[in-house]
């Protein structure tokens, strides 16, 4: 066989090239392959990211109140505080024999509240006054000496002007006079420095007995029976600088934090409603009592005083508190508003709808709301879908869903 038909029968005819291309199932293998690798890709990049927390900024929502009527110019969060408040201790040293507080305990001005060993204080007292006592003898002494001798020295100069005695012995007399007259005055300064160390004594005596500086509620108790107490610190652990805090409940006040950028929003004796975050449903009227003039560099705050207007036992001191300042002092025929207030930028749009999300443990939850056209600075109310106490999302990220795992950030 030559060269020629040795080509043509290695030669592929194209029916038998086609036919060979034509096979499907290689390609149909690798072809499911490849989308099965890209569903479980898709599905483990779900289980991550979809169960990955995300971290959200939170608010409270509150109850409107009468005041929201008037238009909340400002919203701003702070604490409870008393202007009047002091941990009482003896100005000595001493060991506790008895400490006559508790907390809660309401205690007046004056009013006992520990004692301490007074033995020591209460024999040097006894010893200055035995002294004050021996120089006052002393004194009436040189007084009646003095008496005497002013009388032998009238007699003296009597006679000696008769004749019947010297007159070197009457200039006697009256140098005696002179004499004892001195003596009566230097005995007078020492009888009045012994009286001054027996009031000292007392003193120190009576600081065995701490007393309350003004009326109010004990809040601590530091000290204990058999405990030293000092009104200096001595290092380690054994002595107490204080028996206990008293606060004057009347004192009490809010001190907010506000934003420098709206601190020009604020002025003296402006109206405002105070909300525990103990208590979200109840409003205490307030004002504006000072305007503190520093500034918080860290912070970029200042530090606005505002007055409760109403006392009440369930305002402790330290409670966290939110103050919404007012245009003008609410009306009392004002009708309250139905619905919670909250941040305006809590408020998203999902799908066409406003909805807002409601923490729910670490969870969110979305919920659809209906905001009311009326706005109360930067507050929204809601008439419905949130309760006063939820805590609501502030400006939810884009990617936040219902459900979704979320971590509160840090303040």
């Amino acid at each position: 066989m030559d060269n020629a038909e040795l080509l043509k029968e290695l030669r592929i005819e194209r029916h038998q090239r086609e036919d060979h291309g034509r096979n499907p199932g290689r390609w149909l293998w690798i072809g499911g392959a490849i989308v099965v690798l890209l569903l479980l890709l898709g599905g483990a990049a779900q289980l991550f990211f979809g169960h990955r927390a995300v971290t959200v900024q939170t608010a409270t929502a509150v109850a409107p109140s009468a005041g929201s009527e008037a238009g909340a110019v400002l919203q701003a969060t702070g604490y409870i505080t008393a202007r009047r408040q002091a941990t009482v201790s003896a100005q000595i040293t001493g060991t506790l024999t008895a400490v006559l507080i508790e907390e809660g305990d309401h205690v007046t001005r004056g009013q006992v509240l520990a004692r301490l060993d007074d033995s020591g204080y209460k024999a040097q007292l006894e010893a200055a006054k035995a002294q004050a006592d021996s120089a006052h003898a002393q004194v009436a002494q040189v007084r009646t000496q003095l008496t005497q001798g002013s009388h032998d020295a009238a007699r003296l100069e009597s006679l000696a002007a008769r004749g019947l005695v010297s007159k070197q012995s009457a200039e006697q007399a009256r140098t005696q006079v002179d004499s004892l007259r001195a003596q009566l005055t230097a005995q007078q300064q020492q009888a009045r420095a012994a009286d001054a160390q027996a009031a000292v004594a007392q003193v120190n005596f009576d600081y065995c007995v701490v007393r309350a500086p003004f009326s109010g509620v004990v809040t601590t108790k530091d000290a204990q029976v058999g405990e030293i107490i000092s009104p200096l610190s001595a290092g380690g652990g054994f002595t107490r600088t204080g028996v206990g805090t008293i606060v004057d409940m009347d004192s009490l006040e809010i001190d907010v934090d506000v934003n420098e950028a709206y601190i020009g929003r604020i002025k003296p004796d402006m109206p405002a409603d105070a909300v525990l975050d103990a208590y979200p449903d109840w409003k205490i009227p307030a004002h504006v009592v000072a305007i503190v003039p520093t500034a918080d560099r860290g912070k970029a705050t200042i530090k606005v005083r505002v007055a409760l207007e109403k006392k009440d036992a369930r305002v402790v001191p330290d409670m966290g508190a939110r103050v919404s300042f007012l245009e003008e002092k609410p009306k009392a025929s004002a009708g309250v508003p139905q619905g919670v207030l909250v941040p305006a930028t809590a408020i998203v749009q999902r799908d066409g709808h406003s909805v807002v999300f409601v923490l729910d443990g670490n969870q969110v939850r979305q919920r659809t709301v209906n905001p009311a056209a009326q706005s109360y600075g930067d507050l929204r109310l809601l008439p419905a879908g949130v309760k006063p106490g939820d805590s609501v999302v502030v400006s939810p990220p884009a990617a936040l869903r219902d459900g979704a795992d979320v971590r509160i950030k840090a303040p």
